[in-house]
Protein backbone atom coordinates (compact mmCIF):
# COMPACT_ATOMS: atom_id res chain seq x y z
CA UNK A 1 0.00 0.00 0.00
CA UNK A 2 1.23 3.57 -1.08
CA UNK A 3 2.18 6.22 0.74
CA UNK A 4 -0.38 8.80 -0.92
CA UNK A 5 -3.20 5.69 -0.66
CA UNK A 6 -2.70 6.24 2.95
CA UNK A 7 -2.82 9.82 3.04
CA UNK A 8 -6.23 9.42 1.39
CA UNK A 9 -7.44 6.70 3.96
CA UNK A 10 -6.52 8.96 7.07
CA UNK A 11 -8.57 11.86 5.88
CA UNK A 12 -8.83 15.81 6.33
CA UNK A 13 -6.68 15.27 10.14
CA UNK A 14 -4.02 14.08 7.39
CA UNK A 15 -3.30 17.43 5.64
CA UNK A 16 -2.66 19.49 8.78
CA UNK A 17 0.03 16.80 9.81
CA UNK A 18 0.89 16.93 6.63
CA UNK A 19 1.88 21.17 7.14
CA UNK A 20 3.58 20.25 10.71
CA UNK A 21 5.51 17.31 9.05
CA UNK A 22 7.11 19.97 6.31
CA UNK A 23 7.17 22.76 8.84
CA UNK A 24 9.57 20.34 11.35
CA UNK A 25 11.44 19.26 8.25
CA UNK A 26 11.99 23.10 7.39
CA UNK A 27 13.29 24.00 10.70
CA UNK A 28 15.28 20.73 11.19
CA UNK A 29 17.05 21.89 8.20
CA UNK A 30 17.35 25.19 9.35
CA UNK A 31 19.35 24.48 12.66
CA UNK A 32 21.56 22.07 11.09
CA UNK A 33 22.71 24.62 8.87
CA UNK A 34 22.72 28.04 11.19
CA UNK A 35 23.03 26.52 14.59
CA UNK A 36 27.26 26.46 14.73
CA UNK A 37 29.41 27.87 16.73
CA UNK A 38 31.46 29.89 13.96
CA UNK A 39 27.24 31.53 12.83
CA UNK A 40 27.44 33.24 16.54
CA UNK A 41 31.24 33.64 16.47
CA UNK A 42 32.77 34.43 13.47
CA UNK A 43 36.41 33.62 13.53
CA UNK A 44 37.32 37.41 11.30
CA UNK A 45 34.74 39.15 13.99
CA UNK A 46 36.26 37.55 17.01
CA UNK A 47 39.80 37.18 16.63
CA UNK A 48 39.74 41.51 15.54
CA UNK A 49 37.61 42.25 18.83
CA UNK A 50 39.94 39.80 21.27
CA UNK A 51 42.81 41.05 19.64
CA UNK A 52 42.20 44.66 21.06
CA UNK A 53 40.72 43.79 24.37
CA UNK A 54 43.94 42.14 24.63
CA UNK A 55 45.78 45.37 23.40
CA UNK A 56 44.10 47.26 26.11
CA UNK A 57 42.00 49.22 23.20
CA UNK A 58 38.57 49.15 24.86
CA UNK A 59 37.06 51.97 23.43
CA UNK A 60 38.55 50.26 19.73
CA UNK A 61 36.93 47.00 20.75
CA UNK A 62 32.96 48.39 22.05
CA UNK A 63 33.52 50.03 18.87
CA UNK A 64 34.53 46.75 16.82
CA UNK A 65 31.18 45.27 18.53
CA UNK A 66 28.78 48.15 17.56
CA UNK A 67 30.11 47.67 13.89
CA UNK A 68 29.15 44.02 13.86
CA UNK A 69 26.35 43.21 16.27
CA UNK A 70 25.86 39.58 16.92
CA UNK A 71 25.73 37.18 19.88
CA UNK A 72 29.36 37.53 20.46
CA UNK A 73 29.94 41.02 20.35
CA UNK A 74 26.58 41.62 21.90
CA UNK A 75 28.10 39.67 24.99
CA UNK A 76 31.76 40.95 25.03
CA UNK A 77 30.14 44.67 24.60
CA UNK A 78 28.04 44.21 28.10
CA UNK A 79 31.34 43.17 29.66
CA UNK A 80 33.00 45.92 28.07
CA UNK A 81 30.73 48.58 29.61
CA UNK A 82 30.95 47.08 33.15
CA UNK A 83 33.88 45.86 33.45
CA UNK A 84 35.12 48.68 35.48
CA UNK A 85 32.49 47.79 38.23
CA UNK A 86 35.10 45.02 38.97
CA UNK A 87 34.89 41.27 38.11
CA UNK A 88 31.39 40.33 39.73
CA UNK A 89 29.42 42.78 38.30
CA UNK A 90 31.22 41.82 34.86
CA UNK A 91 30.26 37.81 35.30
CA UNK A 92 26.95 39.32 36.44
CA UNK A 93 26.46 41.78 33.12
CA UNK A 94 27.81 38.83 30.50
CA UNK A 95 25.06 36.17 32.38
CA UNK A 96 22.56 38.75 31.96
CA UNK A 97 23.64 39.66 28.28
CA UNK A 98 23.44 35.52 27.12
CA UNK A 99 19.87 35.42 29.06
CA UNK A 100 19.09 38.14 26.37
CA UNK A 101 20.84 36.55 23.38
CA UNK A 102 19.03 32.91 23.80
CA UNK A 103 16.26 33.92 21.86
CA UNK A 104 18.45 34.39 18.66
CA UNK A 105 20.60 31.66 19.51
CA UNK A 106 17.45 29.21 20.07
CA UNK A 107 15.41 30.18 16.88
CA UNK A 108 12.67 28.60 15.75
CA UNK A 109 12.90 25.93 18.46
CA UNK A 110 9.45 27.17 20.24
CA UNK A 111 8.13 25.85 17.12
CA UNK A 112 9.58 22.70 17.02
CA UNK A 113 8.61 21.88 20.42
CA UNK A 114 5.10 23.11 19.99
CA UNK A 115 5.35 20.50 16.67
CA UNK A 116 6.33 17.76 18.44
CA UNK A 117 3.41 18.56 21.33
CA UNK A 118 0.14 19.03 18.44
CA UNK A 119 1.29 16.27 16.12
CA UNK A 120 0.40 13.35 18.13
CA UNK A 121 -2.56 15.20 19.54
CA UNK A 122 -3.91 15.24 15.63
CA UNK A 123 -3.08 11.79 15.47
CA UNK A 124 -5.76 11.33 18.70
CA UNK A 125 -8.04 13.58 17.52
CA UNK A 126 -8.09 11.03 14.28
CA UNK A 127 -8.29 8.16 16.02
CA UNK A 128 -11.15 9.69 17.80
CA UNK A 129 -13.20 10.71 15.08
CA UNK A 130 -12.53 7.28 13.15
CA UNK A 131 -13.98 6.08 16.08
CA UNK A 132 -16.70 7.36 16.18
CA UNK A 133 -17.29 6.58 12.71
CA UNK A 134 -17.02 2.52 13.53
CA UNK A 135 -19.75 3.22 16.28
CA UNK A 136 -22.00 5.19 14.21
CA UNK A 137 -21.64 2.52 11.07
CA UNK A 138 -22.61 -0.25 13.93
CA UNK A 139 -25.49 1.63 15.57
CA UNK A 140 -26.38 1.70 11.77
CA UNK A 141 -25.71 -1.19 10.23
CA UNK A 142 -25.07 -3.69 12.97
CA UNK A 143 -21.39 -5.10 13.83
CA UNK A 144 -21.77 -7.77 11.25
CA UNK A 145 -20.48 -4.88 8.45
CA UNK A 146 -16.26 -6.13 8.48
CA UNK A 147 -16.07 -3.96 4.99
CA UNK A 148 -17.97 -0.83 6.21
CA UNK A 149 -16.12 -0.96 9.60
CA UNK A 150 -12.64 -1.42 8.66
CA UNK A 151 -12.30 1.97 6.80
CA UNK A 152 -13.02 4.09 10.27
CA UNK A 153 -10.49 1.85 12.17
CA UNK A 154 -7.81 2.45 8.99
CA UNK A 155 -8.66 6.44 9.92
CA UNK A 156 -8.01 5.33 13.56
CA UNK A 157 -4.68 3.93 13.38
CA UNK A 158 -3.47 5.91 10.05
CA UNK A 159 -3.75 9.20 11.78
CA UNK A 160 -2.26 7.84 14.99
CA UNK A 161 0.56 6.30 13.23
CA UNK A 162 0.99 9.55 10.98
CA UNK A 163 0.92 11.93 14.23
CA UNK A 164 3.69 9.95 15.81
CA UNK A 165 5.90 9.80 12.75
CA UNK A 166 5.63 13.14 12.69
CA UNK A 167 6.48 13.75 16.67
CA UNK A 168 9.10 11.79 17.69
CA UNK A 169 11.79 13.30 15.20
CA UNK A 170 10.88 16.83 16.10
CA UNK A 171 11.04 16.24 19.68
CA UNK A 172 14.63 14.36 19.22
CA UNK A 173 15.66 17.08 17.19
CA UNK A 174 14.04 19.99 19.55
CA UNK A 175 16.29 18.62 22.28
CA UNK A 176 19.39 17.94 20.41
CA UNK A 177 19.02 21.72 19.46
CA UNK A 178 18.05 22.91 22.82
CA UNK A 179 21.72 21.55 23.85
CA UNK A 180 23.37 22.41 21.25
CA UNK A 181 21.94 26.71 21.53
CA UNK A 182 22.20 26.18 25.23
CA UNK A 183 26.03 24.90 24.70
CA UNK A 184 26.68 27.98 22.24
CA UNK A 185 25.61 30.09 24.70
CA UNK A 186 27.80 28.76 27.65
CA UNK A 187 30.68 28.71 25.26
CA UNK A 188 30.27 31.82 24.76
CA UNK A 189 29.88 33.24 28.12
CA UNK A 190 32.99 31.70 28.84
CA UNK A 191 35.14 32.85 26.45
CA UNK A 192 34.03 35.64 27.09
CA UNK A 193 35.05 36.08 30.71
CA UNK A 194 37.95 34.45 29.92
CA UNK A 195 39.06 37.12 27.72
CA UNK A 196 37.83 40.11 30.43
CA UNK A 197 39.79 38.26 32.99
CA UNK A 198 42.46 39.80 31.61
CA UNK A 199 41.42 42.85 32.36
CA UNK A 200 41.63 42.42 36.17
CA UNK A 201 44.06 42.04 38.82
CA UNK A 202 44.37 39.22 40.90
CA UNK A 203 41.55 40.48 43.71
CA UNK A 204 39.34 41.01 41.11
CA UNK A 205 40.23 45.25 41.01
CA UNK A 206 40.33 45.86 37.49
CA UNK A 207 42.79 47.95 35.74
CA UNK A 208 42.40 51.29 33.94
CA UNK A 209 42.98 51.20 30.39
CA UNK A 210 46.81 52.27 30.97
CA UNK A 211 47.68 49.15 33.71
CA UNK A 212 46.85 51.03 36.80
CA UNK A 213 44.52 49.62 38.86
CA UNK A 214 41.21 52.30 38.99
CA UNK A 215 40.78 53.50 42.77
CA UNK A 216 38.33 55.76 43.95
CA UNK A 217 38.57 59.29 44.61
CA UNK A 218 40.10 60.70 47.41
CA UNK A 219 37.50 63.34 49.13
Amino acid sequence: MSLLVLFQQGGWIMWPLLICSLAAVAIIIDRMVNLRHNRFMPPVVTTRIETLVESGAIDRAMGACRERPGVFPNIILAALDSYHFGREVTREAIEAAGRREIPRVSRYLAALNTIAAVAPLLGLLGTVLGMIQVFKIVAEQGPGQASSLSGGISVALITTAFGLMVAIPSLVMYNVFSKRAEDIILDIESRVLSLLNRLFLPDGTPVTRSGATTAPAEG
